[in-house]
C-alpha cells in the first residue's frame, strides 16, 4: 500500500465513566507520527491540515514524532501547522524523533507558530454548555516521551507531575505508547491516553514484532480504569510503504460511559 496517500479519518467512541454530560460529545483530532522531513513535505502537510479543520474538532492533539529534521531545514513545511482550526486550539507533546532533530529549538518553534507545547504540564479547558450556560472543565496534560530523560534530565516523562496541581477530572492525555508508560499513567489516575509512535507496525515484519515491545499497538485499548488510543500514525517512517496498518486521522468522541 502507498502510505503518500492522504490519511483517512478513523471515528472512535470512548466511553469516560462520570464524564460531565456537558462533555458528551467533546471531540479531539489526534494527529501522529507525521514525520516531515525528506519524503513528507508542503502537499502532504497541506492535506492534513485541511483535512482535520474539515472534522470541526473541540481540540487538536498533536502526539509526536513530527519531524525528522532541524528546524532550519523544516520550519517553512511545519508552518502550515498554524492553520490548524479547532474550539480550543492544537496541543503538542514531544516523540522521539523530536529529540533526535533538536527538541528544544522545535518546541520554540511550534510555540511560536501558536501551538501549546506540553511538557509533563496540563491545561484545564473550559467548554462551553451552551448559550448562557456554564462550561465543563477538562484536564488535558501532555507528558514527554518515555525516553526524553536520555537526552535531557529536565524532559524525564512524569506523569504524576503533568497531573500536579489539578482539581478537576475527567483527564485526557496526549501521550507515547509503551508499556511501562500505559502503567504509570494508570496509576496516575488518567481516564484516556492518546498515544502514537508504533505506526501500528506500518510494514512486514516490523508488525510481527511491534506487539512484543508495545502493549497497544493500534486501536482502543482498557487497562484497568484508563483507556489507551494508538494511533497507526498519520504519515510514515523510512520507505513510503504501508502493510495491513494504513494511516490514519483520528476523530476521537468523548461519551458518558
Amino acid at each position: 500500500m502507498n502510505a503518500r496517500r492522504t490519511a483517512a479519518v478513523v471515528r472512535v467512541d470512548v466511553p469516560i465513566k462520570g464524564l460531565p454530560a456537558a462533555l458528551h460529545g467533546f471531540t479531539v483530532a489526534q494527529i501522529s507520527d507525521i514525520h516531515v522531513g525528506p519524503t513528507i513535505k508542503l502537499r502532504y502537510l497541506r492535506r492534513i491540515v485541511d483535512k482535520v479543520n474539515a472534522l470541526e474538532a473541540d481540540l487538536v492533539a498533536i502526539t509526536g514524532d513530527l519531524v525528522d529534521g532541524k528546524v532550519s531545514e523544516l520550519a517553512a513545511q511545519v508552518a502550515l501547522l498554524a492553520g490548524l482550526q479547532s474550539r480550543h486550539g492544537t496541543y503538542f507533546v514531544t516523540g522521539n524523533h523530536e529529540y533526535y532533530s533538536g527538541a528544544h529549538a522545535w518546541i520554540d518553534e511550534l510555540r511560536r507558530l501558536g501551538l501549546t507545547v506540553l511538557l509533563n504540564q496540563h491545561v484545564v479547558i473550559h467548554h462551553p454548555v451552551a448559550r448562557g450556560g456554564a462550561s465543563a472543565p477538562l484536564v488535558l496534560a501532555g507528558v514527554t516521551d518515555y525516553s526524553a530523560g536520555h537526552f535531557d534530565p529536565a524532559h524525564r516523562s512524569d506523569p504524576e507531575a503533568a497531573l500536579r496541581g489539578r482539581r478537576w477530572t475527567p483527564y485526557a492525555c496526549c501521550w507515547r505508547t509503551s508499556r511501562a508508560a500505559v502503567v504509570a499513567a494508570a496509576k496516575a489516575g488518567f481516564d484516556l491516553q492518546i498515544s502514537g509512535h508504533t505506526h501500528g507496525g506500518q510494514f512486514w515484519p516490523w508488525n510481527l514484532f511491534v506487539r512484543f515491545q508495545q502493549p497497544f499497538t493500534a486501536g482502543l485499548h482498557k487497562l484497568q480504569n484508563l483507556w489507551v488510543y494508538t494511533s497507526r500514525g498519520t504519515g510514515y517512517w523510512g520507505p513510503p510503504k504501508r502493510f495491513g496498518a494504513p494511516s490514519e486521522i483520528t476523530a476521537l468522541r468523548l461519551v458518558l460511559g
